[in-house]
């Protein structure tokens, strides 16, 4: 479904992606491991089209988006920002339908407003919740609202970024098995970034690791914790000494 081809992107003199490729199959969950400034959200900035790479090639289906232009493809997207990204002007319903109310074929406010109660349904809240705004919001409730408007037009592929950020680990699992759940009832292809093991282990088909401005490792769930790369085992470890410096 996805298919990344040695992207590079640097910001001034800072090198963050350096040849990055990795494979998503279709209906599978990926999920991007690495440390604090590895790159993981640059590189999902960049297949969506927030970021522009110096170099490389992306395929969604075998279909180069970077030569053809993003536009055609972003109905086919949904996305779960970090911290929820809502927009405090506008009240649940109308975050979490705004695409589908000012896209290209915009939908009328009354079938908005029943999209946004069945997505809410689905994520757990209850319908009074449509009229509130964001500020009258749990961090965890905001995190289900914008995983409500990730899900509102029925995407084929979903990004998580960093979806536990900030949530207690209760309710860090309701978000985690929210995703699994829904991830696949959809059959959607998701890529998930976090640094957040217990999301990877709840959430994740397959990993991959970046360190380096590269894909360091890359392999199933369940060959997660017999690797023998150093790179990753001292990140699943949390070990101080290792090949990966800590900043300090």
């Amino acid at each position: 479904m996805i298919s990344v081809k040695k992207i590079k992107k640097s910001f001034n003199e800072n090198l963050v992606l350096d040849g990055i490729s990795l494979d998503v199959s279709k209906g599978e969950s990926m999920v991007v491991i690495g440390g604090s400034g590895t790159g993981k959200s640059v590189l999902l900035k960049v297949i969506l089209g927030l970021i522009e790479p110096d170099s490389g090639k992306i395929f969604i289906e075998g279909q180069d988006i970077l030569n053809i232009g993003r536009t055609k493809f972003l109905d086919r997207f949904g996305m779960l920002f970090q911290g929820g990204a809502l927009f405090d002007s506008l009240n649940v319903w109308q975050n979490i339908t705004f695409r589908l109310v000012r896209g290209e074929r915009p939908i009328s406010k009354s079938d908005a407003k029943d999209i946004a109660q069945q997505k809410l349904k689905r994520v757990g809240l209850k319908s009074d919740v449509a009229e509130l705004f964001p500020s009258e919001l749990s961090g965890g409730m905001q995190k289900r609202v914008g995983l409500a408007r990730a899900i509102a037009g029925n995407p084929e592929i979903i990004f998580f970024d960093e979806p536990t950020t900030g949530l207690d680990p209760i309710m860090a699992g309701v978000i985690n098995e929210l995703i699994r759940e829904i991830v696949v009832e959809m059959g959607a292809t998701a890529i998930t970034i976090t640094h957040d093991m217990t999301s990877v282990r709840a959430i994740a088909d397959r990993v991959a690791m970046i360190h380096g401005g590269i894909i360091q490792w890359t392999g199933s769930i369940g060959n997660l914790e017999n690797s023998n790369d150093p790179y990753l085992n001292q990140f699943l470890n949390g070990d101080s000494k290792g090949p990966i410096e800590a900043i300090r």
